[in-house]
Formats: C-alpha cells, structure tokens, sequence
C-alpha cells in the first residue's frame, strides 16, 4: 500500500531517470496537452505508446506504473459514470425509467476514461523517475523568468514539492493510525468509505493532526537552518542540459506532430 501512491519516487538508473527534470516536466505538460487535444482513439492509441515506451525505458515495473496511479482512479470512474448518464446522442441502448443509455454516452465514457488514465500515467511517471528536490530545483528553474514580475518562483516551487512529498508520508501515516485504532477494538473494512462517517472521522481527525505537526517541525527545521527562500542560494549539482535531453524533447514533438495529423485526417 505505501508504495501505491502517485508521488513516491522509484529508485532505479534509466534513461528517463538520468534526464533534466527540467525536461521532464515541460514534456509533461507538453504531452498532457496532447492528450487533452485527442481527437480520436487513433490519436490516444498514439499516445498510449509512447507513455508505455517512457515507462519501458525508465525500468519502472508496470504494477508499480498502476498502483501509484490506483488511489486516483474513482477520478476516473466518476468522470466515466457522469459522461453515461448525460450524454444523450446515438442510439438508445437501454431505459430504465428516467435513466437512459445512448451509444454516445458510452463512447464518451470510455472515451474520457481512457484520457484520464494516460493523464495520471504521465504525471505519476514524472514522479516515479524524479526526486523530490530535483522536480523542486526544476519547477523553480522554468518559473524563474517570472520572479522578475514578482512571482515568489521559489517559494512557490518549494510548496509544490513539499506537498508532494507528503503524499506518500501521508499514507503511513494513515496506515500507521488505521492499524492502531484496529488495536484499540476499532472495526475497518476494506473500503473505508463503507464505515460511514464515524469510522472516518476516527482516521481523518488524527491524520490530520499528525499533519499539523508535521508541518510545524518542519518550519522548525526550516528556521533552526535559517532559511529565507532562495536568495543567495547555490545548486550542489546544477542543472545542465546533454544530447538525450534534446532527443526526448524530438520524441515528445514528434509524438504531438502524429496526434495533430491523425486529428486532421481522421
């Protein structure tokens, strides 16, 4: 379970792994927004093979691909049940009352669920194959232009990883309180949601209390190291970027140019 979280990063020496984590996230959002521009099953076909060829390259087993994604699928699920029930074009496939079934809805459905999935596949890999202080180190570097408008870059790419790290952090700490209320007599299924409020309330108020302390040992921390954001700060390993930056950067465009033209033709 600790390690079915997106946000925990995967330790291994791949390709994917070695590159700029300032490429890293501009393919990101490069190849969320070909996902987003799909026009067709084609163009997402397209897509899904180049996310499953980054996941080969990075070494990144596939059921970790999936687990660190599976927290987040009743996104997915919801999405796929809304677009069924109103999305009403194409044929009737079945009518229960005032609940109606068209072929359009379904395909919407499986439509958007399958663009959801390659969404979470993509960002999920990005923090597989990224550590914390590197994807912090490189949002910071692409959103520096904009510190000269007044835009704390720094401080706000530092909230970003912070909260990425605490996602897998939170999850032992919900398994930690979760077995503890189990020792206390407390009765959980599988599903917590089933439990009812009560059984929830018993995980969510200590988990978020643990919270608090966290985050207030480690503005301790923070002060204890005088920090004071960014200013006079030095990189140990600064950013440099080499030839397989650029090629996964071709990749990444060239895997666009195939979604525009399929979105042309078909």
């Amino acid at each position: 379970m600790n390690d079915a979280l997106l946000g925990k990063y995967y330790a291994a020496d791949s390709a994917v792994h070695n590159l700029d984590a300032r490429i890293k996230i501009t393919a990101m959002l490069a190849m969320m927004g070909a996902i987003f521009a799909c026009g067709s099953y084609a163009a997402l076909g397209v897509c899904a093979l180049f996310i499953a060829a980054a996941f080969a390259l990075s070494h990144v087993p596939a059921g970790q691909a999936l687990h660190s994604i599976a927290p987040l699928m009743f996104i997915v699920v919801i999405t796929a049940i809304i677009n069924i029930f109103f999305e009403h074009d194409g044929a009737v496939l079945l009518q229960l009352g005032p609940i109606v079934i068209n072929q359009g809805g379904v395909h919407l459905a499986v439509f958007m669920g399958i663009r959801l999935t390659l969404l979470l596949l993509v960002a999920s890999l990005l923090t597989l194959t990224t550590t914390t202080i590197d994807l912090t180190d490189g949002m910071e570097a692409l959103l520096k232009p904009f510190a000269k408008i007044g835009f704390p870059a720094h401080e706000f790419a530092m909230i970003l990883g912070i909260a990425l790290r605490f996602l897998p952090q939170f999850m032992t700490e919900l398994n930690v309180i979760r077995a503890a209320q189990a020792s206390r007599g407390a009765h959980f299924s599988a599903n917590v949601f089933k439990d009812g409020l009560k059984g929830i309330s018993s995980l969510m108020v200590p988990l978020f209390t643990s919270a608090f302390r966290h985050a207030e040992t480690l503005s301790g921390a923070m002060e204890a190291r005088c920090y004071h954001g960014g200013t006079g700060r030095t990189k140990l390993n600064p950013f440099k970027l080499r030839a397989a930056d650029g090629l996964a950067m071709l990749l990444v465009c060239a895997c666009i140019a195939c979604v525009v033209a399929l979105n042309i033709l078909l």
